[in-house]
């Protein structure tokens, strides 16, 4: 282990030779702590942990290493048992007990500070009752996070008698009782009586404690050590400074920290945000790799005081991203005496102002073993609130870093400020998901819908009119709904023949998409289906997954409106209740990307404007024969059965409604559930129908997902250039008129007032409800030899009320 020795001397032994300081115990207490000496009244030497990245630096895989390893340890102990919450101690032990919290699984997190927040009610309280006695609050956002009555565990870097622990626990067992404690530490330093006297005091609050520590041991000390110490302290301090190699550079990088995820566990820190951490902590690394000097041989990632998680990880990426040796500590308010000798773990100190407004008033602030030209690139990381004018001052911490390494980086975490109380965050503020038979003909389980019910409310409009005024720019398409007319008996019997032949196909392409999905986005996704085209698939991907892998997969339908971008509300209730990184938007298919872009910025915008990160904006789609997306199950352009029809194969719900007078601020978008057109519903008859071909395809599924994964799936956009193209000739001049692919033409022709078809020569069945519904509207099929997609539909430009279709007539499906 590094840093447990210099060049063969352990680095206690300068303190034990002098003082007659012995550590006793388990082998690899050596390993674990060195010793050095400060000025206090109560404890003359001070046990100085090699892989705690406070004083020593240490690889920041050693040291999240060893945090992770107690936690497993943890989590074998209370198997089976419920839930636990982890309490960490500030500010030495606040990036131990997350790294516990990691390595016990899907836990909350919370650690002590002495950083009291403004309008933060603290939820306890207790004092550290050796060393330099401070004062420590817990201030968790959440009220409830102490009060369930699952294990808490708390967390220490070193038991020396176990004096915090016990008074950590009888200040929370009054207010939040519970039957079973476990404590965890590096090292477990207490005597036998001290371990009795804990024990006895489980017994008579009534609850189990227990244990968890890497080594265990305890120090001798000789009679008037104390006054020993502070007589080496005195004479070491007057010695010689440390000499400044030079004045390096400072530089700030930017991390593009994900939002709304806290800077650590001040104030909790939840499952949810783990994963978005994880999520985003390679390209922060990356960041930070592209940011360092290429000649840099040794870095140091130094956090700040209480800060010791998020530095430690962004250490921990820097680490298996560069060729450099990298090494992780953090600044303290501790002070310990520096001596350079190999013997001694404290080999130098640099000393600067406090920076980040302290509550006990200004003071000195420390960071050990850094001095010296001891690393070629230092990589400061504080939180905001401590991003002040005393950082960047002649002789703080910058500064000071800057005389002893040539190239300094600061990189600062958003400091995470907890909702005022009894203000609710936005998401709790929206309805749960509507589901059936409430809304919509879906079992309840299958999907949930993001939207408002509108059924009450009037919006239908004929088709002609809702056209004039969608081109006349007097409204647009999503103010009103076109009417919800039934199928004729023939059009019926076309659509069931059509999806007779095209389940199998439609199965192969569902186990495509999801397996890949599965493979390239996150293993338990959250699929989110753009409404309505979208939700059918959504529905099929998730029954692929339950069907192959027994995965239950989430699934819900937001609202997406061209030009004006998705649901802000939906993606608020998102973010608050799933992992943005988990969640994959779904499509039924891509025309010309329209809508992949405007996804893309909607998601964009979101993000700068809520600061909420970590949503990818990339479809899902069954077809892609735009080719504007990477995860796709063909791209071919083939019917899509569901693309047949409107409500009645969607839920029998409408398209999205999206009105100033109907849709506030705090609303989610609306739509109708047309519950009167249920005996004509095919929904779950559709899904039946390409889910039961699953079993039969599934080989046929693998062998496509293989060649998927390995081949070049780059957008190139090709059908954007085409609409483009056709555009311009045939003088229409406006892209939102030009509806490529045979999904977007069967849009058309029931729902828009077309002009004319645009069909590949030689198509075949896939367009016989595309001929079907352009005889019976009269429009003209007009076939074209090197057509992209298989059929375009076409809307003219200069409509005028009447003008149905080419031959004036106006046709009741």
């Amino acid at each position: 282990m590094t840093n447990a020795v210099n060049n063969g001397v352990w680095s206690g032994a300068w303190v034990a030779e002098r003082l007659g300081v012995e550590l006793v115990g388990d082998t690899q207490l050596r390993d674990l702590l060195g010793l050095a000496l400060r000025r206090n009244p109560k404890r003359a030497h001070l046990l100085v942990s090699n892989v705690l990245g406070k004083h020593v630096p240490q690889s920041p895989s050693v040291v999240y290493g060893a945090g992770f390893a107690l936690g497993r340890r943890v989590r074998e102990l209370l198997d089976g048992t419920r839930a636990a919450v982890v309490v960490g101690y500030a500010e030495t032990a606040t990036g131990l007990g997350h790294s516990v919290a990691d390595g016990l699984g899907d836990v909350p997190y919370l650690h002590s500070t002495r950083r009291p927040v403004p309008g933060v009610v603290p939820a306890g309280g207790f004092e550290e009752s050796h060393s330099h006695a401070t004062s420590h609050l817990l201030l968790p956002e959440d009220a409830t996070l102490l009060a369930a009555d699952g294990p808490l565990v708390l967390v220490d870097d070193e038991f020396s008698t176990g004096n915090t622990v016990l008074n950590t626990i009888r200040a929370l067992h009054e207010r939040y009782p519970r039957e079973r404690y476990v404590v965890v530490a590096l090292v477990d330093m207490r005597s036998d009586a001290d371990r009795e006297r804990l024990a006895e005091f489980g017994r008579e609050i009534g609850a189990r404690v227990e244990l968890v520590a890497a080594a265990r041991g305890g120090v001798r000390l000789p009679d008037g050590v104390l006054g020993k110490g502070q007589a080496l302290v005195d004479q070491y301090e007057r010695g010689p400074a440390v000499v400044s190699p030079g004045r390096g550079v400072v530089r700030r990088v930017g991390l593009r920290w994900p939002g709304g995820v806290p800077d650590g566990g001040r104030h909790g820190f939840t499952p949810l945000h783990r994963r978005r951490l994880e999520h985003a902590l390679p390209a922060m690394g990356a960041r930070l790799a592209e940011a360092l000097p290429a000649d840099a041989r040794r870095v140091l990632v130094l956090g700040c005081e209480e800060l010791m998680y998020a530095p430690l990880r962004l250490a921990r990426e820097l680490e298996q991203l560069v060729g450099a040796q990298v090494r992780f500590s953090t600044t303290t308010r501790s002070p310990v005496l520096a001596v350079d000798d190999p013997g001694y773990a404290i080999r130098s100190r640099v000393v600067f102002p406090a920076h980040d407004d302290p509550a006990d008033g200004p003071g000195e602030r420390y960071a050990y073993n850094v001095a010296g030209g001891a690393f070629d690139a230092v990589v400061a990381v504080v939180d905001s609130a401590a991003d002040t004018d005393a950082l960047h001052a002649p002789g703080g911490l910058l500064d000071q870093l800057a005389a002893h390494t040539p190239r300094v980086l600061l990189a600062v975490v958003p400091s995470y400020v907890p909702a005022a109380p009894h203000a609710p965050e936005r998401p709790a503020m929206l309805p749960e998901p509507l589901r059936g038979p409430a809304f919509s003909s879906y079992p309840p389980d299958e999907v949930g819908w993001l939207l408002q019910d509108l059924s009450d409310v009037t919006l239908e409009a004929p088709t002609e009119e809702r056209e004039e005024a969608i081109q006349s720019g007097g409204a647009h398409y999503a103010e009103s709904l076109p009417v919800e007319y039934q199928p004729s008996e023939r059009y019926q019997r076309l659509f069931h023949a059509a999806l007779d032949a095209s389940a199998a196909r439609l199965a192969r392409a569902v186990g495509v998409v999801t397996e890949t999905v599965l493979a390239e986005r996150s293993p338990r996704p959250v699929l989110v289906s753009l409404a309505r085209a979208g939700t059918p698939v959504g529905v099929l991907m998730r029954r692929w997954a339950q069907h192959r892998h027994g995965l239950e997969l989430p699934h819900y339908a937001v609202s997406i409106v061209r030009g004006r971008g998705i649901d802000a509300n939906a993606l608020r209730w998102l973010a608050g209740h799933h992992d943005p990184a988990d969640v994959v938007f779904v499509d039924g298919w891509t025309g010309k990307g329209a809508i992949t872009r405007e996804l893309a910025q909607a998601v964009r915008e979101f993000e700068e404007r809520e600061g909420i990160g970590g949503f990818d904006p990339e479809i899902a789609v069954l077809a892609d024969p735009g080719a504007c997306v990477r995860t796709y199950g063909t791209r071919d352009d083939f019917l899509i059965p569901s693309a047949c029809l409107n409500s009645t194969v969607s839920g029998l719900i409408s398209r999205t409604v999206l009105r100033a007078d109907l849709v506030g601020p705090d609303d989610f978008h609306g739509a109708k559930f047309y519950r009167e057109l249920a005996g004509a519903d095919v929904s779950v008859d559709f899904l039946d129908a390409v889910s039961a071909r699953f079993g039969e395809v599934e080989d046929a599924v693998d062998s496509a997902v293989k060649e998927l994964l390995a081949a070049d799936r780059t957008p190139t956009w090709e059908g954007w250039a085409a609409v483009e193209r056709i555009s311009e000739e045939y003088g229409i001049h406006d892209v939102n008129l030009v509806k490529p692919g045979v999904g977007e033409t069967t849009r058309v022709l029931l729902r828009r007032v077309p002009w004319k078809i645009l069909a590949r020569a030689g198509a075949g069945a896939d367009l016989d409800h595309v001929r079907l519904l352009a005889e019976q509207r009269g429009v003209v099929v007009e076939e074209v030899a090197e057509l992209p997609y298989t059929c375009v539909g076409l809307i003219h430009p200069q409509y005028t009320r009447g003008a149905t279709g080419a031959d004036g007539k106006a046709v009741t499906l």
